[in-house]
């Protein structure tokens, strides 16, 4: 037996401290946006993710990580290891008169940059922000809650949280105002948004190892990928041409075969209802260009990250990098441009063209720079420059597979993300390449690289106290043990709202009553047990509302309100 055990002590040792010598890792915080559960490669899907499903090969999937159901929130919550409402982000952008809702991100909170500074790090940020208004320029104007004012060292991306691949609105570097033509710096043949990401990226990586290499870095890059409007390049869409012609039914079902061989799902659970009748269809060459689009994204996604990877080896700081890659939200049901009547395409623009300096603000462009009016309407196909498009419900309902539910709601398909976390220095041989099982949720992405990097989360910032911090490091799954959770995990979004506790689910889509589910035996979310354990919802039921008043969770729909009304009696809320 000692001589069984001499080998393995031996290797464990080695890899301690190999660890140890390696210093403290970088870290590469990777976030897509509106995807699926099911879509990428390595959890099921048809759509080609090389690179992604290299990274999960050598490292770990979690098949049971949670985003919070919403674009800008999760970004609050990731950011800041705060749920939500504590960062300031509990719905969108709008200020709606309590520190919950401020729409603007929370001077009582640190973000990832502020938090591993101190320990020695630069940080670098890409894509897009959407935890500060940025829609007009007015709001422009007010830059206190920025990516450099928020402990980034460098900044490429889009402050607002939609618009044009093709020339996305309120486009920054660092604290300067661009327009994807005016950029002294950056001059692409074509310009493509998720391309320029990638780049700046790759780019910050690149110049960290020539002027910085002493030092770790902590980068965060946030696409934009796959948020509709539906914009891709022609040649990007033709590798998917005829692939979504079979329909949602016949993808669906390909996909969880995949996923149950992949083992990032259970097969008793089964699958919640399909959402869509493809032989009801009326425009089935429509219905198929969506899809085509939204592939030839994510694949564009894709292809940057394995830019971003060339160069982290390039640099060789592959090993010692966590790269984790994640998701904002599901799959998504919103019908942008889908409805209303078919727009066809003039025959020469009509509109005066734009000066490279002019600025288009909001999610939707009124045309396109060479004076092309911007087309909506269902038959349209998206795609150009020209088109306003989102893929749709249907195809969302397959990009969720096999949970219920979307975007906006805290059912699986609302809040269930991938979790790719590759970090060969830290991960034992035996690991790498596993899926871990055990629930997690983006606020444990605070926590992680504050104990990556040895760092202190602050209690005080810029003459602020700071909320303590929420998730737990995921370094343990890393080495194969249990994650430190001492408290369930908790949504609010729109009124939907949700619990986890070990293998129960309390969940509501407003304006409904409480549901409860064993998410182990049952993560499709079909078979209400709330009526068979009225006494564990009566104890959920009252950890929830607990929760919900200690951050600052309103009813929905919210009403404005001002600063003393929000404010307990006596005290005036501080903005």
């Amino acid at each position: 037996m000692k001589l069984l055990l001499r080998p393995i002590v031996a290797s464990l040792l080695l890899f301690v401290c190999q660890l140890h010598a390696a210093g403290k890792p970088n870290v590469i915080v990777i976030l897509a946006d509106d995807v699926g559960y099911s879509d990428i490669g390595c959890y099921g899907g048809e759509i080609n993710t090389p690179n992604l499903d290299a990274l999960a090969a050598g490292g770990l999937r979690f098949t049971q990580f949670y985003n919070t159901a919403r674009c800008c929130p999760t970004r609050a919550a990731l950011l800041t290891g705060l749920y939500p409402h504590q960062a300031g982000i509990g719905h969108m952008m709008d200020d709606n008169g309590s520190d919950g809702y401020r729409g603007n991100l929370s001077r009582r909170a640190a973000t990832l940059a502020e938090a591993v500074k101190p320990a020695g790090y630069r940080a670098y940020a890409v894509g897009k922000w959407h935890v500060t208004p940025g829609v007009n320029a007015a709001q422009l104007t007010h830059r206190e809650n920025w990516p450099l004012q928020r402990g980034f060292d460098r900044y490429y991306g889009t402050i607002h949280g939609a618009g044009s691949f093709w020339d996305p609105s309120s486009l920054v570097r660092d604290n300067t105002i661009l327009t994807a033509v005016n950029d002294p710096e950056y001059r692409p043949a074509e310009y493509y948004y998720t391309d320029a990401i990638s780049d700046h990226a790759a780019k910050f990586v690149r110049e960290h190892a020539r002027d910085h290499k002493q030092e770790p870095f902590l980068l965060y890059v946030a696409y934009t990928a796959a948020h509709w409007p539906m914009h891709a390049r022609e040649r990007d869409i033709a590798k998917y041409k005829g692939k979504y012609d079979a329909g949602y039914a016949a993808i669906r079902a390909a996909r969880w075969e995949k996923q149950k061989r992949l083992g990032v799902v259970d097969a008793k659970w089964g699958v919640s209802p399909i959402a869509g009748d493809w032989a009801a269809v009326q425009n089935k060459e429509f219905e198929a260009r969506c899809m085509e689009v939204y592939a030839a994204m994510l694949e564009v996604m894709d292809e940057g990250i394995g830019r971003i990877v060339a160069e982290l080896k390039a640099a060789g700081q592959f090993d010692n990098t966590l790269i984790c890659f994640l998701q904002d939200n599901g799959g998504n049901a919103e019908a942008n441009g889908r409805a209303g009547p078919f727009v066809a395409r003039a025959a020469q623009p009509s509109l005066p063209p734009m000066g490279k300096d002019a600025q288009q603000f909001g999610s939707k462009p009124d045309q396109t720079r060479d004076g092309w009016p911007v087309r909506q309407g269902y038959g349209v196909m998206p795609g150009p420059a020209d088109t306003y498009i989102a893929y749709g419900g249907n195809w969302g309902n397959v990009s969720n597979t096999p949970f219920r539910e979307y975007k906006h709601w805290v059912h699986e398909g609302g809040i269930s993300t991938p979790l790719i976390a590759h970090w060969p220095a830290g991960t034992a041989a035996a690991r790498r390449g596993q899926l871990e099982h055990q629930p997690g949720h983006l606020i444990d992405i605070m926590a992680t690289c504050v104990d990556l990097a040895g760092a202190t989360y602050p209690s005080t910032l810029h003459g602020e106290r700071i909320i303590p911090r929420e998730g737990v490091s995921l370094r343990p799954a890393f080495a194969g043990k249990s994650l430190q959770r001492a408290q369930p995990i908790f949504w609010e979004h729109e009124g939907n709202r949700a619990m986890r506790d070990g293998p129960w689910k309390l969940v509501s889509k407003h304006p409904g009553g409480w549901e409860l589910y064993n998410i182990d035996l049952d993560r499709a979310e079909l078979k209400d047990v709330a009526s068979q354990n009225p006494d564990r919802v009566k104890t959920m039921t009252a950890q929830w509302e607990a929760w919900a008043a200690r951050v600052g969770v309103r009813p929905w729909p919210l009403k404005a309100e001002t600063a003393d009304q929000a404010a307990p009696a006596g005290k005036k809320k501080k903005r």
